[in-house]
């Protein structure tokens, strides 16, 4: 089954800026590939649990050395990642909380990012072991990203190096910033940017962009 993955992580729910957008890019993305069937992961609702020693010690060794306990640590994480491996496309929709990812979307990477499973370390760097597929990452930020006065982001450059180390290199981002800002306009202009940049991305997201294992 070809799968549309949708991540949200915004702690809001209706007012949220990021989970609009997703939802608006998932409904567009599905009107032009029919074929795919949403499969909507919430970050928040349940929130993941974060990484614990039995976790870590599991992710450490080998299949084979793997005990009982060792799978069940490593249960979840092998359903999130095997979300990704389904998926022909992603979506990731967050929000910016203090210059950087929510924890529920890191907690996500931390799942997800595992050596040998979805990366192999060389000597050169790390190899993703994941196959490339399209990536559409929408961040929403109360503050100013660019021009004078511009806040720090941490968030797009750690999020875009995270998706790579796991192979997948075809990232695109779209960042609505200034959402707590009221001048005139303002939420027009990021609905009409939006709307350009989906439009132009549906062109390049085709049924079979990426190859299954």
């Amino acid at each position: 089954m070809r799968t549309l993955l949708h991540i949200s992580a915004s702690s809001r729910t209706a007012q949220s800026h990021s989970r609009r957008l997703g939802q608006c890019a998932v409904e567009r993305l599905l009107s032009a590939h029919p074929a795919l069937t949403l499969c909507h992961r919430d970050l928040t609702r349940p929130a993941l649990p974060h990484l614990d020693e039995t976790f870590v010690e599991a992710s450490l060794r080998t299949p084979l050395e793997r005990n009982a306990q060792d799978h069940e640590s490593l249960a979840l994480s092998e359903r999130l990642i095997a979300e990704m491996e389904a998926a022909e496309v992603i979506v990731i929709d967050f929000p910016m909380y203090n210059f950087t990812l929510p924890s529920g979307l890191k907690v996500w990477v931390d799942h997800v990012l595992r050596p040998n499973r979805t990366f192999r370390a060389n000597p050169t760097g790390k190899t993703g072991l994941l196959a490339d597929r399209p990536t559409l990452c929408i961040m929403a930020a109360g503050g100013r990203l660019d021009g004078p006065g511009a806040q720090p982001d941490f968030a797009t450059s750690y999020l875009r190096l995270a998706m790579k180390t796991a192979g997948i290199q075809s990232i695109q981002f779209f960042i609505a910033d200034r959402t707590r800002h009221t001048e005139s306009g303002r939420a027009e202009t990021t609905d009409q940017n939006f709307d350009c940049w989906i439009e132009g991305l549906l062109q390049t997201v085709n049924s079979h962009h990426a190859p299954h294992p």
